[in-house]
């Protein structure tokens, strides 16, 4: 497994000052923001233009380029997320499912549109993962069971997060197994209390809320996943000497974990 961090975590700094805390952090690579009106670590609109100095950053800090979260679901800001990732190099875009809980219409909507999105990801060569996410169309294990039944494609996967699993009232530990086949990327956090929020950022350090997360990676180890694992905190983490402690923690957590293992 690769540990890495999605810079959202750092939306008060640049990308550079980031990836450098990243890599001090003792962390294998990143996951690049692209999340419109959050943090566009990657602004997709101009992403020709940022392409070298992101790769000027990666050398620098000598970190892997994990993933990138678009988070949105439209066509054509997917389009452009493909288009960038296959040019600087980034080998997965992740997003979620949209629509509604509990509604199978947009469910199946979701399902549908996802195998035309991920059939437009096959011809740049990058994998796009969707993940269960409270409050939408596929928020626990059977609705990503149907997701996973109902997308055919190479470049489809999912990004099991833990966080999302637990607020669906389920153990994100035993869970995993049945969905482990698919899963190309992994958000990870932890969460105090049942939500539907996952608290402030603080207590979204791994070790500091409810999950399970030792069990859940024990379950992650025992099924021979060895994708990336990108700490995804959202929130306002203060400054960045606030983020860089979330970051340190978590990475010191899961790396004593995964020693363990």
């Amino acid at each position: 497994m690769k540990l890495g961090v999605n810079t959202v975590l750092f939306k008060m700094a640049t990308f550079a000052e980031a990836a450098r805390v990243i890599q001090k952090a003792g962390y294998d690579g990143l996951e690049i923001s692209a999340i419109k009106g959050m943090c566009e670590h990657l602004c997709l609109d101009d992403w020709k233009a940022q392409k070298a100095d992101i790769r000027a950053v990666l050398e620098e800090t000598g970190l892997l380029m994990l993933s990138t979260e678009v988070a949105s679901r439209d066509r054509e800001r997917l389009l452009l997320a493909f288009e960038a990732a296959a040019e600087i190099g980034i080998p997965i875009i992740n997003i979620g499912p949209g629509g509604k809980s509990g509604d199978a219409d947009t469910l199946k909507a979701a399902i549908e549109e996802t195998q035309g999105l991920c059939e437009l990801a096959e011809g740049f060569g990058v994998t796009l993962c969707v993940k269960a996410h409270v409050g939408q169309a596929v928020d626990n294990t059977p609705t990503t069971l149907e997701m996973i039944r109902g997308v055919n494609s190479k470049a489809f996967g999912v990004d099991m997060d833990p966080s999302h699993i637990y607020r669906a009232g389920e153990a994100p530990e035993e869970a995993v197994a049945a969905v482990v086949d698919a899963v190309k990327h992994i958000h990870i956090r932890d969460c105090k209390g049942p939500g539907p929020s996952p608290g402030i950022p603080s207590l979204q350090a791994c070790g500091r809320g409810d999950i399970n997360l030792r069990g859940y990676f024990a379950a992650l180890k025992n099924a021979g996943y060895t994708g990336p694992v990108c700490l995804e905190v959202i929130g306002d983490a203060g400054d960045i000497t606030d983020a860089a402690v979330i970051a340190a923690e978590s990475r010191g957590y899961m790396n004593a974990v995964l020693k363990s293992l």
